[in-house]
């Protein structure tokens, strides 16, 4: 689902932040459902567990830093077409910090992705 040299970014990051070198990376990639609202903006990978870290938003209003199995979500298909409900968005460019996102995020109760917007937030410290 994500490709291979995402993975290694995602992997790195996370051992950055168990070694305490830094802790808002910008996300690495997005994964969105091709059939509904959510959102998932992930910066971290656990590689042995498959567990990313991110932002979480499943299209209700109320996005979150979380956890999310990527195995769980490559088992996910649409109950009639039986094809995959999660997709990596190629197009996508993390830019600014997660907490940037975040900050956004809850402002709006959806993932913001508009440089207009995004520029004006500061990260946090």
């Amino acid at each position: 689902m994500i490709p291979q040299n995402l993975i290694e970014i995602m992997v790195h990051n996370a051992q950055e932040v168990q070694s305490q070198l830094a802790k808002d990376h910008a996300p690495v990639v997005k994964l969105h459902s091709r059939y509904g609202k959510a959102i998932w903006l992930l910066s971290e990978l656990d590689p042995v567990n498959n567990i990313a870290f991110g932002l979480c938003d499943l299209g209700q209003g109320a996005p979150e830093l979380s956890y999310v199995s990527l195995s769980d979500l490559a088992s996910l298909k649409h109950a009639r077409l039986k094809v995959p409900m999660v997709e990596t968005d190629p197009a996508f460019d993390g830019k600014y910090p997660m907490s940037v996102y975040l900050k956004a995020a809850k402002a709006a109760g959806r993932v913001v992705e508009e440089d207009a917007v995004l520029s004006l937030i500061s990260p946090l410290e």
